[in-house]
């Protein structure tokens, strides 16, 4: 049997936000370094809360690799409840995944109110298609 002159690149890359390192002032904040390899094609993904993220207010988080809301639409802080899991945008269908032409990192983006605590894990899991 012939062998495929591709080999097979997938990965995960573990995003950390932690408000004791990052901060939670609104505006972007970016989560680095740059793990998202050029040429990957994040797939899918998911939001681990480790520690409950509040505010002063009715925040709201969006996060994007390469354009806004590409991994999370803005969503109320008070989603990200200890313990909480959540999607993604993308979903596993072409139509929702996020292709990096770079590395790229990842930005939170906080608005209407600063953070005051919190700390959560981004998984997103990716895949190369066109290493070159």
């Amino acid at each position: 049997m012939k062998e495929s002159g591709l080999v097979t690149q997938k990965g995960v890359a573990l995003f950390e936000y932690d408000f004791a390192k990052h901060g939670g002032a609104v505006g972007d904040i970016v989560v680095d370094p740059k793990l998202i390899p050029k040429g990957a094609v994040i797939t899918s993904g998911v939001i681990h809360v480790l520690t409950a993220l509040t505010s002063g207010g009715a925040a709201t988080i969006a996060a994007k690799v390469t354009g806004a809301n590409d991994i999370l639409a803005a969503t109320a802080v008070a989603s990200f409840s200890l313990g909480a899991l959540l999607d993604v945008v993308p979903v596993g269908t072409a139509a929702t995944m996020v292709k990096a032409a770079a590395y790229k990192d990842l930005t939170l983006t906080v608005a209407a109110f600063a953070l005051t605590a919190g700390k959560m894990t981004i998984a997103l899991e990716y895949m190369i298609t066109n290493p070159a």
